[in-house]
């Protein structure tokens, strides 16, 4: 199968009508469906009319890689997408453009490096040991749980732990509420892609959000509040914890200025929603795909039972656990939790596989889609994670096929982190229980709100090994 694509002179794709509201409704309705019938009723790029403005779709990895990375400099965010992201976000290294962006990667890069993150195992481990002790079953029965919630507040004792030193071990309304707001606005900005200009914040329709960025807000300023004056009282005494609160108040711009509370907060948010909600929705699929393919799940627990023999892993093994991370490969590659929205403009003028883009142009890039094409994956739908391994036999898989953490100059800072954190939460399970599915209980149905989870909270029985 040819890896390079010849994209024509005239892009097709469905008729300009209403301003392209039909595309947009479809869009906001079930946007993976829609980009998926895109591809396939007209090919691997598309062209929209929407709202006044050229919108492209790349399907094909050829390109892909051509826009992330031999273009990146080209390109800027999606205007729309930054204003929304900004709400949360306010001027962190996930909305920056230019000199800026470039200035705040490099300063932050080091706090996400293998050594640092390796630095963080004992604390994700410990994480992970509180968490699973509260979910085992009483007498050692199978029992029923929410799943879902289970990750989604042990990545957030995670996260709480590595950026502010946090101790989450006990569950308390506070962490439910930062966890609902989390939540609520991936949901909220879901919706607001897709207006030209979001209603004001005060909008009785808004409270939901005011509520969610309040708490949030509280939440991030506090424990920078409580840090600097830790720092104020100790005055140097003591060693500051090492963790990323810690890096980011060490860190100096060009006139030897440190960052100011804005700014923090603001790297903290980023931190905190980015590191915290794509782990959880991660470790909710790998879990489904676990208790789903009893096989691999079973090939999963002989590996890591061989490894670490009843003790609690270290970053030394995470190398030492194949079959386990071609499992989060895999489930990765069909669940992404950033399947969709790596929407760009054109700067400037562009050539991308011979097409001329104009300043302006919307660039848009759906792993959701590709990482599902039949082309690159045999049997698409399905969990095979011997897929990736070079000796199964399974045709090559072009580069830019599978890229759940992105491509290129922006490729997700907390690749590894994640990564790391999604391998030792795994094994600690799987060293504890089996899983299975509840038995009468429909697949989960994948939604979209900024990431991917289930529609319905996910529900799975877990067995007590």
């Amino acid at each position: 199968m040819s890896h390079v694509l010849a994209i024509p002179d005239t892009v097709p794709g469905p008729r300009p009508r209403w301003a392209g509201l039909p595309e947009i409704l479809s869009m906001r309705r079930d946007y993976l469906g829609h980009m998926k019938r895109l591809q396939q009723r007209y090919g691997d790029v598309v062209h929209q009319r929407l709202l006044g403005l050229d919108d492209y779709n790349f399907f094909h990895p050829a390109q892909v890689r051509e826009l992330l990375i031999a273009s990146h400099d080209g390109m800027i965010r999606w205007e729309r997408a930054t204003q929304v992201f900004a709400d949360a976000h306010g001027q962190s290294v996930l909305v920056a453009e230019g000199p800026a962006w470039q200035r705040q990667r490099k300063l932050l890069q080091p706090g996400f490096s293998p050594q640092r993150v390796q630095g963080f195992v004992p604390l994700m481990v410990a994480a992970s040991r509180q968490a699973l002790d509260r979910a085992a079953p009483a007498a050692g029965d199978p029992a029923d749980i929410d799943f879902e919630q289970l990750m989604t507040l042990l990545t957030m004792d995670v996260i709480l732990r590595t950026l502010f030193s946090a101790d989450g071990a006990t569950p308390s309304a506070a962490s439910e509420e930062a966890a609902w707001a989390v939540h609520e606005l991936g949901r909220v900005a879901m919706g607001e892609m897709y207006v030209p200009v979001s209603a004001p914040l005060w909008a009785p329709w808004k409270r939901g959000k005011r509520l969610a960025l309040r708490s949030l807000d509280a939440l991030i300023r506090g424990h920078i509040a409580r840090r600097r004056a830790v720092r104020a009282a100790m005055r140097g005494a003591d060693a500051p914890p090492e963790d990323l609160l810690a890096l980011l108040m060490s860190l100096r711009d060009e006139d030897g200025r440190e960052l100011g509370d804005t700014a923090l907060r603001d790297e903290c948010m980023t931190a905190f929603l980015a590191g915290h909600e794509t782990s959880a929705a991660a470790l909710t699929w790998l879990g489904w795909c676990l208790a789903a393919h009893p096989d691999a799940q079973r090939q999963a627990i002989e590996e890591v039972d061989g490894v670490l023999s009843g003790r609690v892993p270290e970053a030394a093994d995470l190398t030492r656990l194949p079959w386990l991370s071609l499992c989060i490969k895999e489930s990765l590659r069909l669940h992404p939790p950033a399947p969709a929205l790596f929407s760009r403009q054109a700067a400037t003028e562009l050539r991308i596989g011979g097409l001329t883009l104009r300043p302006g142009a919307m660039l848009r890039i759906t792993p959701g889609v590709m990482q599902r094409d039949p082309r690159w994956f045999e049997e698409p739908d399905a969990f095979r994670p011997e897929r990736f391994d070079p000796a199964c036999g399974h045709p090559e898989i072009p580069r830019g096929a599978w890229m759940p953490f992105g491509a290129g100059p922006r490729v997700c800072l907390g690749s590894h982190f994640a990564l790391t954190e999604i391998t030792l939460v795994a094994a600690m399970l799987l060293q504890r229980f089996r899983l299975a599915p509840v038995p009468g209980a429909a697949p989960p149905e994948p939604v979209l709100n900024i990431t991917l989870r289930p529609k319905q909270p996910l529900q799975l029985r877990l067995l007590p090994r």
